[in-house]
């Protein structure tokens, strides 16, 4: 039986002048597959050699194949990008020469033109590809991920208190908790750097954008006194300053910035007073 919208081995049953006819599985040679000449991918194949081509509904509605690699096959998620807007919905680009369908009723969110986004291929009532944004039922938590390590994954949505849910490696589900990321996150920013802090009694991975504590801390140190020498050696910010204010200046926590002006003031490199801190 043949798989629309994946790879099947077939067998090259005849050559014609604009391509190749593949086995239709039927036993009943006008069910045969077109394999077109500008679909080989500069692979050379014979009749009676066996291809591994993927099969999808061209837009006359026949079955057709092509052995140029796609960029998802049906029941995958991929990041992939939106190419056109029309009045059926939105199309994305899948590595076919006919790109696919998001409808508007697939569509959870908004999609800008350019920008790629998470999909998940599925195959509509006609049997051709379609695509949707709704990914969360079809990410999985089956995975052998442990705590520290090292992840990448798409942001598909926000939870009512703005963390962040991830899909880890087109897959997995993942949440960064909207206290442990400071600057601003949209759907379909790609994170690569990513560390799991957390599994989740249900599998689903705790993951934080932020790098290890110390290095964190150092890396304020740093960023509080290269701002300090660019204001003349003061600024109006200090450990009564709001979170809010902070969050957006120095891209951390509150905690984390008292935490590193007494470090500095330790070193005797800053003071504070009600108007702010000042090198020394």
């Amino acid at each position: 039986m043949i798989k629309i919208g994946d790879y099947n081995k077939l067998e090259v049953k005849r050559k014609t002048d604009f391509g190749y006819f593949l086995d239709g599985k039927t036993n009943n040679t006008n069910d045969d597959i077109l394999l077109h000449n500008r679909l080989l991918n500069k692979n050379t194949i014979n009749v009676g050699d066996t291809v591994d081509a993927f099969i999808y509904i061209d837009s006359e509605g026949r079955k057709a194949a092509t052995l140029v690699p796609t960029k998802a096959k049906v029941n995958e998620i991929a990041y992939l990008k939106v190419v056109a807007h029309t009045k059926i919905g939105s199309f994305i680009d899948i590595g076919l020469q006919k790109d696919i369908l998001v409808p508007f009723k697939s569509k959870t969110y908004d999609l800008e033109k350019g920008c790629r986004y998470p999909f998940f291929i599925y195959l509509d009532k006609t049997g051709r590809l379609a695509a949707t944004t709704d990914i969360d039922s079809y990410l999985t938590t089956d995975h052998e991920y442990n705590v520290s390590d090292k992840v990448s994954g798409v942001v598909y949505g926000f939870q009512t208190n703005n963390s962040a849910m991830i899909c880890v490696g087109n897959k997995y589900a993942g949440v960064i908790l909207h206290n442990e990321y400071f600057s601003e996150l949209k759907i379909g920013d790609n994170l690569e750097d990513l560390t799991v802090i957390k599994i989740y009694e249900d599998g689903k991975l705790g993951l934080s954008p932020r790098s290890g504590r110390k290095e964190e801390l150092d890396s304020l140190e740093t960023k509080i006194m290269n701002y300090l020498e660019g204001s003349d050696g003061s600024m109006r910010f200090n450990d009564k300053s709001t979170p809010e204010e902070i969050s957006t200046v120095f891209n951390t926590s509150k905690k984390n910035f008292k935490r590193t002006l007494g470090v500095l003031m330790k070193k005797g490199l800053i003071s504070q007073d009600e108007n702010g801190t000042h090198i020394k």
